[in-house]
């Protein structure tokens, strides 16, 4: 990559390059890409969800005073 060339600018002179047969391959992986962002966005807060479900669950006076006993 050339120094001070802005990324963006780069990848739209490399796509302006290619042969049109090879575009719908690159549309292609820019969709897996813009996918894979949000199925790890939606992962994450899956787990953080589960993960404050699980502390309710465990955050309770029962357990409290049974753990504090051990």
């Amino acid at each position: 990559m050339q120094p001070n060339v802005p990324t963006r600018q780069v990848v739209i002179g490399l796509v302006e390059s290619l042969p049109l047969s090879q575009l719908t391959e690159v549309v292609d992986f820019i969709m897996f890409l813009q996918m894979r962002e949000r199925d790890e966005k939606k992962l994450r807060a899956d787990f953080e969800e589960l993960s404050v479900s699980a502390l309710d669950f465990w955050d309770n006076v029962v357990d409290d005073e049974v753990w504090n006993d051990a």
